[in-house]
């Protein structure tokens, strides 16, 4: 059973990644999406959707746009960079994502245009392979649909997908209106796996912890692999958790560390029951000034400590002073005092 990092708008970039690394890493990080125009564009903040650290051979880059053949030509220039692979967002059901053509859009377009644009993507992705290299794999993230959805429509949908050359499928297995308050339909990825078993199909959605992890791989045990999402935005640590479980039922306690990772997560790395979570939080926002533009400096800090802080005591206390920071120096200093204030909380065990 594979584990996936979910791509996730201001989160997984390379700050982020690092700190999923410092915990053994995961089997592939998705980034945050790439909008395909912005890159063909060439804008100054593109540099910085490209950083393929810290496993660069682990990494999927994530596409969006409306544009069919804007996204065949962004994957063109993303093929001939390092990475594993090429995914098409197709669910993102964010209105001012979909309202513009791009996300779930492609799930309710006319079926023919959007097996025209998986038809270029996939062509630029195989023009692109040159001296004998494999072309990049491509893949799709669906959900199951609009609020029509039936499992004959979406099982139709991706055998257009597979028949275009898409060769994984991950499915959020929630329709296009339906919130994370609803629970995810896991049984529509078992339904999906057997369908297409010529194709790894991975699971997403509501895996947050252990027993969901175990409850997830009991109704969908034909999945290929779980891709976990906020989860992992609270919780870094995550895939140590759940390869304990793997490990254990492998005969093995633990599971090696990445040959590939960084000698900088590598000292930094715990292979400790526990480890410093003020610490951790310090260092994320270092790295965040290293491998972000300052002009995102603060909003990749809200969006990962809106998730970080709730593994405290005070967790909407710290949440709210770390949300209100002016700036990095006013956030490291809120660290700095939520944990000499709560000092039970700095050493957390995995």
């Amino acid at each position: 059973m594979k584990l996936f990092l979910a791509p996730m708008d201001a989160i997984t970039h390379q700050a982020f990644r690092n700190l999923v690394a410092r915990f053994g890493g995961c089997d592939e990080y998705f980034n945050e999406m790439i909008n395909a125009s912005s890159l063909l564009a060439g804008g100054a903040w593109e540099k910085y959707y490209l950083l393929d650290g810290p496993e660069p051979e682990k990494l999927v880059w994530q596409l969006t746009d409306k544009d069919g053949g804007k996204m065949a030509e962004a994957a063109r220039i993303l093929a001939e960079k390092n990475g594993l692979g090429i995914d098409l967002n197709m669910g993102c059901s964010a209105p001012q994502i979909a309202k513009t053509g791009a996300g779930i859009a492609w799930m309710t377009k006319p079926i023919e245009e959007t097996a025209l644009m998986v038809h270029k993507v996939k062509s630029a992705l195989e023009n692109a392979a040159k001296d004998g290299r494999k072309s990049k794999r491509l893949s799709v993230k669906v959900r199951l649909g609009d609020e029509s959805y039936t499992e004959e429509k979406l099982h139709d949908f991706c055998a257009m997908l597979i028949e275009e050359g898409v060769q994984m499928i991950t499915l959020h297995a929630r329709t296009q209106k339906q919130k994370h308050s609803r629970p995810s339909n896991w049984q529509a990825v078992e339904h999906l796996a057997l369908r297409f078993p010529e194709i790894p199909v991975i699971l997403n959605g509501d895996v947050k912890d252990t027993a969901s992890f175990e409850r997830a791989k009991e109704i969908a045990p034909h999945a290929q692999g779980i891709m976990i999402a906020t989860a992992a935005a609270q919780k870094p640590w995550i895939f140590a958790e759940l390869r304990k479980i793997v490990g254990a039922k492998q005969g093995r306690q633990r599971l090696p560390l990445s040959p590939t990772m960084t000698a900088d997560c590598h000292s930094r790395a715990s292979t400790r029951e526990s480890f410093d979570c003020e610490q951790l939080a310090l260092d994320f926002i270092d790295d965040v000034e290293r491998f972000q533009p300052k002009e995102f400096w603060k909003t990749r800090l809200q969006r990962f400590f809106a998730y970080y802080c709730l593994n405290f005591s005070f967790a909407h206390y710290f949440q709210a002073q770390m949300l209100n920071a002016c700036d990095n120096d006013d956030a490291r200093a809120k660290i700095l005092e939520y944990f000499k204030k709560c000092p039970d909380d700095k050493l957390l065990s995995i």
